[in-house]
C-alpha cells in the first residue's frame, strides 16, 4: 500500500475510533485557577487534597502549583458525568473543605470545562 492510502487510511480509522470512544464514554472534566491569599497557597492545597479521596464519581483530581505565580494552583478534574461533579459539591465532607478554604481564596482564574476522551490513568 502506497504511504499516502496509509496515512489516510489510518487517519479514518483514527477517526472513527474517536467517535467510538466519545460515545461510550460521557466524562466531564474541569481545568481551573485558583488564586490564594498571599502566601497562603501551601495551605489551601492541603484543604483541598484532604477531600479528594471519597468522591464517588471522580476519576482524577490534580492539584498543582502554578510556578509563574506563586499564589496560584490549577485544579484539573475527570468525572465520570456532569451529574457526578454537581453531586459532589454536595458532600459534607466538600462542603467542610469549602468552608475552611474559603477565608484564603482570593479568587480565580480561567475555567475550562473540557469532555475527556481518554489518556493514562483513565478507563475508556
Amino acid at each position: 500500500m502506497e504511504r499516502r492510502g496509509f496515512v489516510v487510511g489510518a487517519a479514518a480509522l483514527g477517526v472513527a475510533g474517536a467517535a467510538v470512544s466519545q460515545e461510550k464514554t460521557a466524562m466531564y472534566g474541569l481545568i481551573g485557577k485558583m488564586l490564594a491569599q498571599p502566601g497562603e497557597r501551601d495551605a489551601l492545597i492541603a484543604i483541598l487534597v484532604e477531600g479528594t479521596d471519597a468522591m464517588p464519581g471522580c476519576l482524577s483530581y490534580v492539584i498543582a502549583r502554578d510556578p509563574t505565580n506563586a499564589d496560584a494552583i490549577w485544579i484539573t478534574e475527570v468525572w465520570d458525568s456532569a451529574a457526578s461533579h454537581q453531586a459532589s459539591l454536595k458532600l459534607p465532607a466538600v462542603q467542610a473543605a469549602i468552608s475552611r478554604a474559603r477565608p484564603i481564596i482570593a479568587g480565580f482564574g480561567e475555567r475550562f470545562e473540557t469532555e475527556p476522551v481518554g489518556g493514562y490513568g483513565l478507563a475508556t
